[in-house]
């Protein structure tokens, strides 16, 4: 692994209004850098003002609205994704077409580097809809000449949210014995990471949490947050299997797409390389503790 020196950047950051989007503007600001954030309404980023210096309007499946977005940008930062389909929109409009329309603009203004948010071991899910348009958009990337670094992590903390909600009702449910490993991330700690390859040569980045666990014990920190007693059924990995075939067969990708994601990543082990202080536990005390659950 090997760094360059860069003392500040002017860092665009597309996806600013998503889950990771806000870290990835605190990081940014945090270290020094001046930033751009794109969003679709300005309104969308009004919490987040102390950590923006510029505001584009845009959208990125729409190319004319991307016009001028990258001048003077050193590094662009995409976390541009959709984890469900609506306004008619598809994973390949927005994971690789949005991001495809941004990556244009990026070339055409000389940007320096192109940091791209996929996934982990696409390889384990290259069936899935999502992972073919991130995928299609990594081999673009590659072959755009851009200086570019792959992020790959771990499911989200906020992905695991699912567990607090079902101990909240009283049962969790895990496929097999729950016993498929896992090591989720905070979006902080991915943030990190992603501002970290601003100055590092490695083309892919792969990593998840620092804690490796299985998917009963996050439901076992779930129950130990709420301070409620644990209840868990384990449902055979066959029926999802089934009910993934039949939900293809009968549904649009709209509705199968985020459902086969989920089931994918929970039925099958899911580890990367540790990094990361964030602890699981403590964020769903945290949640807890704010009411959000």
């Amino acid at each position: 692994m090997y760094a360059r020196v860069l003392l500040m950047a002017r860092v665009l950051i597309a996806g600013a209004t998503g889950y990771l989007g806000g870290f990835l503007l605190a990081e940014a600001k945090e270290r020094g850098h001046e930033v751009r954030a794109l969003t679709r309404s300005e309104h969308q980023l009004s919490g987040a003002s102390a950590s923006i210096d510029e505001v584009f309007v845009g959208e990125v499946t729409k190319p004319a609205t991307l016009v001028g977005i990258a001048k003077d940008v050193d590094v662009v930062i995409s976390a541009i994704g959709i984890t469900r389909q609506k306004d008619g929109l598809t994973y390949e409009d927005v994971d690789y077409q949005g991001n495809a329309n941004l990556l244009r603009e990026a070339v055409k203004s000389g940007v320096r580097k192109f940091v791209y948010v996929s996934v982990l071991h696409p390889e384990k899910m290259a069936s899935l809809k999502v992972v073919q348009a991130k995928e299609r958009f990594v081999r673009e990337l590659q072959m755009s000449g851009i200086d570019h670094t792959v992020i790959r992590p771990n499911g989200y903390f906020s992905d695991m949210l699912a567990y607090l909600k079902m101990a909240k009702s009283g049962r969790a449910f895990v496929f097999g014995r729950g016993e498929f490993l896992i090591n989720p991330i905070s979006g902080r700690d991915v943030a990190a990471k992603c501002v970290d390859a601003i100055d590092l040569d490695d083309p892919e980045i792969s990593f998840g949490g620092p804690a490796t666990i299985t998917h009963r014990e996050i439901a076992q920190q779930a129950f130990d947050a709420l301070g409620t007693k644990s209840k868990v059924t384990c449902i055979p990995v066959p029926f999802a299997k089934a009910l993934l075939w039949l939900v293809r067969k009968l549904t649009p990708t709209t509705v199968y797409g985020p459902l086969e994601f989920s089931l994918t990543v929970i039925t099958t082990d899911m580890v990367g390389p540790a990094y990361g202080k964030d602890s699981l536990g403590d964020f769903f005390h945290d949640e807890v503790a704010r009411k959000h659950i």
